[in-house]
């Protein structure tokens, strides 16, 4: 028999989101800690990261040249809560 995972389970995590300018200057956006790395595709210059457990996470973007990556420490995640990182703006 196997166990179903409930809804709660999801609602034990929260996301990362957020815009990146220009729109498209970059690919991926990483949100790493010491046990978790999970990723999201940019499309439009949005991003959102999903089921990301409650702690404290290094943001990266991955840029596409000629534009450089990006990273922020200590993006604070909290369980039900969409943690909102704003505009990122970009530099060549």
């Amino acid at each position: 028999f196997r166990r179903i995972r409930s809804f709660k389970n999801f609602q034990e995590t929260g996301a990362v989101s957020g815009t990146v300018a220009p729109a498209t200057g970059a690919r991926l956006v990483w949100v790493v800690s010491a046990t978790d790395t999970l990723k999201a595709v940019v499309s439009k210059g949005n991003f959102t990261v999903p089921h990301v457990k409650t702690g404290t996470y290094k943001l990266i973007v991955t840029a596409v040249a000629p534009y450089k990556d990006f990273a922020k420490d200590g993006i604070q995640v909290t369980k039900g809560q969409t943690t909102d990182v704003g505009e990122i703006k970009l530099s060549k």
